[in-house]
């Protein structure tokens, strides 16, 4: 969820099965085989993903300024939350006119990153500072912090839980209240890890949407299972940009459901335009 010049790398943490590994070592030596370390089997992918792309229903304009880290839409208000020490923010406009009716900085320096709603909080989190603000939702005024360890990338909420990505293929669901631990879910697609996730929406129908940071992929997520069920083509959105537009833009990042339809809002850091889309094939 920032540029790729500040970025030295993403992890792609994982489970080490230790007892797994040192069983299929005693095997083979008693075997009399010398063999490398065999991979875990592979869970079952189910079916393939299915293959979308954006149409473009509308656009508007969008903040050049603006280092998109999380949208949402609550109460007829666009909540945009960025990033970049010292210049991160969280701006709450009118979602038809976009007028801004407040915008309120991230305190002490720290590095703003993905922002959703529970109930009467903003919920905003950091990349780096380990720290999770939760806000007032109609000043956005801060009203709490709490520590978590490892990144913070995006966040969504999902009934009675919170669903935050870190970066890598994990996504973790946390307390909306305490922002406590209730567990993770590792992303496969085709059977294979999913990393560098990213800006996240819950959606209405269930799914977990997805930036792939430094792509113009969005993935559909099952949170049950972890499965990618479509990966969508966003590329058609840097595409409807002019050549002058796109110079200085950063990575596609920003997704968020328009209430009660089909369509999402979905923009990127420091773009000019931020695009009404439907999820076609």
């Amino acid at each position: 969820m920032r540029p790729v010049r500040l970025r030295q790398g993403a992890g792609l943490p994982g489970p080490i099965r230790a007892a797994g590994v040192l069983a299929a070592t005693s095997a083979a030596l008693a075997g009399g085989v010398l063999a490398g370390c065999s991979e875990q089997p592979a869970a079952d992918p189910g079916p393939p993903a299915e293959r979308l792309r954006v149409e473009i229903v509308a656009a508007r304009p969008h903040d050049t300024e603006a280092f998109t880290q999380g949208l949402e839409i609550s109460d007829g208000e666009l909540l945009e939350g960025t990033g970049r020490s010292g210049r991160s923010y969280l701006s709450a406009r009118a979602l038809d006119t976009g007028a801004e009716r407040t915008r309120v900085p991230v305190p002490d320096g720290m590095f703003g990153e993905g922002i959703t709603v529970a109930g009467d909080t903003v919920w905003q989190l950091t990349w780096k500072d380990g720290v999770a603000i939760a806000r007032d939702r109609v000043t956005l005024a801060p009203r709490d912090r709490v520590e978590y360890d490892g990144e913070g990338w995006g966040l969504c909420a999902a009934g009675d839980r919170l669903v935050m990505s870190d970066g890598s293929s994990t996504l973790t669901f946390r307390d909306p209240a305490g922002f406590d631990v209730l567990g993770t879910a590792a992303v496969r697609a085709d059977g294979r890890e999913v990393d560098n996730l990213n800006e996240l929406e819950c959606a209405d129908d269930g799914a977990v949407y997805a930036n792939v940071w430094k792509t113009d992929e969005i993935v559909r997520i099952d949170p049950h299972s972890g499965r990618v069920t479509a990966r969508i083509d966003a590329g058609a959105l840097r595409g409807a940009l002019t050549d002058d537009q796109r110079e200085g833009i950063d990575v596609l990042n920003g997704i968020a459901q328009v209430p009660g339809t089909d369509r999402f809002l979905v923009t990127g850091k420091y773009w000019p335009t931020m695009f009404e889309v439907r999820f076609v094939p």
